[in-house]
C-alpha cells in the first residue's frame, strides 16, 4: 500500500485518481506529478515500485503545499477575514454562505437545522 503525506491511498484504484485523495491535489495536478515523474496514468496503486512511490513522494514534497500545511494556510487565511472585519469574514464568523448565495430559502447546509419562529414546531 502506498502512504504518500499522511494518506493510505485505494490499492486498486489507478495512480491518476489515487493521488486525489491528497488533501490539495485534483486531477489536473495529479497528471501533471505523474508527467514530471514519468509514470503511466494506467498504472494501478498497488503496481508501483517503492522507487516510484518515492519519486512522486519527493515530487510532492518539493512543488507542492498538500494536506497539514495547506489546511493550516486555509484556516489562517479565513481567520485574516474574520480579523480584519471584511464582509467575507463576517459571513465566515455568522455561519453563514460566504460566496454570494441566497438565503432565504436555501444554504440548510450552512444555517443548519431550521429554527422555527413562532406557529407550532414540527
Amino acid at each position: 500500500m502506498a502512504r504518500i503525506s499522511g494518506v493510505d491511498l485505494p490499492k486498486k484504484k489507478r495512480i491518476e485518481y489515487g493521488l486525489t485523495y491528497i488533501f490539495g491535489i485534483g486531477l489536473h495536478t495529479s497528471r501533471l506529478i505523474l508527467n514530471a515523474t514519468g509514470i503511466s496514468y494506467d498504472k494501478r496503486v498497488y503496481e508501483l515500485s517503492e522507487d516510484e512511490v518515492a519519486a512522486i513522494r519527493n515530487e510532492i514534497q518539493d512543488k507542492y503545499s498538500v494536506e497539514g500545511d495547506l489546511r493550516k494556510s486555509v484556516a489562517m487565511d479565513i481567520k485574516a477575514l474574520m480579523d480584519l472585519g471584511s464582509y467575507r469574514g463576517l459571513r465566515h464568523r455568522r455561519g453563514l454562505p460566504v460566496r454570494g448565495q441566497k438565503t432565504k430559502t436555501n444554504a440548510r447546509t450552512r444555517k443548519g437545522k431550521k429554527k422555527t419562529v413562532g406557529g407550532k414546531a414540527k
